[in-house]
């Protein structure tokens, strides 16, 4: 089933859209406990959250842990088609020379129409220069999508590997892609 979603509004969200972004961030991790990543089942807390510490770093607050090293450091995105938030984006190292798309979530019913790559282009347009994206081989989805953003934002320009998740030993590696995007980074 294809999305009929017509325009895709991506910027960045406020501290009044917290609330929206969290909800989205239920349903994001809860796509995500679909798989079991070495093994290791995703379910949520007692409370029927999902660790949300990406929420806190996005929004500029230190994490669940306290840890506050990386706040500042990220940039939350909201997508809306009309009145509807379609998904969210969070970059990490918008200051750096290489910036992440950490997270990244269109909701079921505005899938496979265009809306995250128009979302996704649209995101990596506001910081020219050297991306990366992490994903997991057991989501097949994903795959597939980051695969078609390199080349689509890319042409033969990508690159892809596998990389140890850090303190995670057990779990299988990340695969990251790699790309430009946009003219060159000015500092």
């Amino acid at each position: 089933m294809t999305s009929s979603i017509g325009a895709v509004d991506v910027r960045p969200a406020t501290p009044a859209d917290r609330s929206t972004v969290e909800r989205l961030w239920l349903m994001f991790r809860h796509d995500l406990s679909e798989f079991r990543n070495g093994g290791v089942s995703q379910l949520p807390h007692p409370d029927g959250t999902f660790r949300s510490e990406r929420v806190a770093a996005a929004f500029g607050e230190p994490g669940e842990s306290g840890d506050s090293r990386e706040a500042g450091d990220w940039a939350p995105y909201l997508f809306r088609s009309g009145v509807h938030p379609v998904g969210f984006a969070f970059v990490r190292g918008v200051g750096g020379p290489t910036r992440v798309l950490n997270s990244f979530f269109v909701v079921r019913g505005a899938r496979r129409g265009g809306v995250g790559m128009r979302a996704v282009r649209d995101v990596v347009a506001r910081y020219p220069g050297d991306w990366e994206v992490a994903f997991q081989d057991v989501n097949p989805g994903a795959v597939a999508f980051w695969r078609r953003v390199g080349e689509e934002l890319a042409p033969g320009e990508w690159g892809e590997e596998r990389r140890p998740v850090p303190g995670r030993v057990g779990l299988p590696p990340d695969v990251w892609i790699s790309f430009r995007y946009g003219g060159a980074v000015e500092r």
